[in-house]
């Protein structure tokens, strides 16, 4: 009668699972690269103290008073001034389009109130469809701009450094001035969700086909490989659309978050980002052997998407590395459309500049699905 339990038995097991483990090179892969990963992005690319804000100026004051307001922003490391505009019109255009975080407006005269001691409010307009970027440079704006006028105020003008500061600081926070979380986070949650969800699906198309038997099948008919590809995508369209109206309706009715823009050029524009993400799914089911794999393959592209798009985390606070990674993923793009369109009210004009990189990376995974496709056929 064998013994309960057997020291070569184990060993054997044990040696068997290191072969095994070895033949599974992508599995491997990803048990050390997933690690390794959320170790690089969550200690040297998340941040939650952004710095360096793209700032917007409208300096109708030159004065020595204006001048030093703007250098103290800018040593600040808070906030860095990109632009100086001449008109209010142009610094809406800039917010409006996300190219800036900030805009401040120093008014006429601003140097010769503060001299007298009318204490001139200065307007500063941030863009609360992220709010969790600019609460400590907010926090840190008043602090900035009575330290940039106290060197100044010296000698018989020692008398103008009231308690309250020599300057009224007024912060209008648009498109989300209450700063409710929802309407940041809804609106991104349908880019999450068709990410994880149309990659997943689609990368276990061509692996299910080969599990089953049936790719013997599908080899056989008179179909180029961008034609099976295409012809698996289709359907899953529907699929990501059925997605995009739940939470939508669930947006509106549920969580009453507003819709400024057009619903319907959410929904064109929505087309492209879901393409995205099925060519994406598909290229990774040519790529792996077996449908655990493409699973596995499937949520190594979705974890820094997710962190480096600016969903969890604010996206300007992200050393330049990370937000360069950051702009290839289309959910980066993605997240910037929607909240563009539901919470600004933007229109085509204003957020082509992020349709096009989607559509860019749309065409490359595809040309890569095909080129793994032929290669299938060998």
């Amino acid at each position: 009668m064998s013994r309960l339990f057997s020291i070569g038995r184990f060993a054997a097991m044990v040696q068997k699972e290191f072969v095994q483990m070895r033949r599974d090179r992508v599995t491997f892969a990803m048990m050390v690269g997933i690690p390794l990963l959320q170790l690089v992005l969550f200690s040297f690319a998340i941040n939650l103290d952004p710095k360096h804000l793209p700032t917007a100026v409208v300096l109708a004051d030159h004065g020595p008073a204006g001048r030093a307001l703007v250098a103290a922003m800018q040593n600040s490391g808070y906030f860095d001034v990109r632009a100086t505009l001449s008109t209010e019109e142009e610094a809406q255009q800039v917010l409006t389009r996300g190219e800036v975080q900030f805009v401040v407006n120093v008014p006429p005269l601003f140097t010769h109130d503060v001299w007298r001691g009318a204490r001139p409010a200065i307007l500063v307009e941030t863009d609360g469809t992220d709010p969790g970027s600019a609460g400590n440079a907010v926090g840190n704006l008043q602090r900035i701009v009575d330290s940039s006028l106290q060197r100044n105020l010296t000698g018989p003008l020692a008398p103008l450094q009231p308690r309250a500061g020599p300057v009224e600081l007024r912060i209008h926070t648009l498109y989300n001035p209450e700063a409710i979380t929802q309407y940041s986070i809804v609106p991104g949650l349908m880019g999450v969700v068709l990410t994880m969800t149309l990659v997943l699906i689609t990368g276990l198309a061509i692996t299910r086909e080969r599990e089953t038997g049936t790719m013997e099948n599908l080899l056989s008919m008179p179909t180029r490989p961008l034609e099976v590809l295409i012809g698996k995508i289709v359907p899953y369209v529907l699929v990501g659309y059925v997605q995009v109206a739940l939470i939508l309706i669930a947006a509106r009715y549920g969580f009453d978050v507003p819709m400024l823009g057009s619903a319907w050029l959410l929904v064109v524009l929505s087309a492209v980002f879901i393409a995205a993400n099925l060519a994406v799914g598909i290229t990774f089911s040519t790529v792996a052997e077996n449908q655990r794999q493409a699973m596995q393959m499937g949520m190594f592209f979705f974890l820094p998407s997710i962190l480096l798009s600016g969903f969890m985390f604010p996206f300007r606070g992200m050393p330049g590395w990370a937000q360069a990674v950051g702009e290839v993923f289309p959910l980066t793009h993605y997240l910037r459309v929607v909240r563009g369109i539901m919470l600004k009210g933007n229109g085509f004009a204003d957020v082509a500049g992020h349709v096009w990189p989607i559509a860019l990376f749309t065409a490359v995974a595809l040309v890569i699905g095909v080129g793994r496709y032929r290669r299938t056929l060998d």
